[in-house]
């Protein structure tokens, strides 16, 4: 009896220390998305998104062979990759048995970019006259950042909650955030339309990660 009560207990600290951890997370998130709004359309500072290209800008004067590497880099969050990976991930993870794995991912990439869009239209932000490669589209949230953080953590969240390869799943975050990075280098994005991105994806994430804990919860009862 102790020992199931101990267990119990267990349970319960692990949850609350959980919903304590993920809360904090997703209010951090909803306030810097927030803030930025703020910084860019109500203040209409451009301060960071100029220090960010300037540093972006030396960068690549003092090592132009970096250019193609994150010409390369950003194809990983692009919209042929994302179709691709949010269709074939889910679709390989279906056939081996990960059922609800599979809809996870499905779901993290296309409400991401559903929701992008949606923001994007919202916010009617121009991209940088300065690019250095033609994009089409609207500029905030970057997309790249944010659906780039919604697949690669979602994936990083399934590696981490199965307890398999910790260090792959911090690599995967640590992907997309040098994704959204190649953004500014590339000068197609403002460095707050990638911070805005990563904050949006990281909000979705949660949105989504604690409706289908409660779906399937309610499943599981029925």
């Amino acid at each position: 009896m102790k020992s199931f009560s101990a267990r119990l207990v267990a349970v319960f600290s692990f949850l609350t220390v959980e919903v304590a951890v993920v809360g904090s997370v997703f209010l951090g998130a909803a306030l810097l998305f927030f803030y930025l709004t703020r910084v860019v359309f109500v203040a209409h500072s451009v301060q960071f998104d100029n220090w960010a290209f300037q540093q972006m800008d030396a960068l690549r004067a003092t090592r132009p062979y970096l250019t193609p590497v994150v010409a390369g880099l950003t194809f990983f969050a692009s919209f042929p990759f994302l179709v691709a990976a949010g269709v074939g991930i889910p679709v390989t993870l279906r056939a081996r048995g990960h059922r609800r794995e599979a809809l996870e991912v499905l779901l993290a990439v296309a409400g991401a970019a559903l929701l992008n869009q949606v923001l994007k239209t919202h916010f009617q932000r121009v991209r940088p006259a300065s690019a250095l490669v033609f994009q089409q589209g609207l500029s905030f949230p970057s997309g790249h950042a944010m659906i780039g953080l919604a697949l690669y953590g979602c994936l990083a969240w399934l590696l981490w909650r199965h307890r398999r390869h910790p260090l792959l799943a911090t690599a995967l975050v640590l992907f997309a955030v040098l994704i959204g990075l190649t953004r500014i280098y590339l000068h197609v994005h403002y460095a707050t339309d990638v911070a805005a991105g990563f904050a949006a994806g990281l909000l979705w994430l949660i949105l989504l990660r604690t409706a289908l804990r409660l779906w399937w919860r309610e499943e599981v009862n029925l």
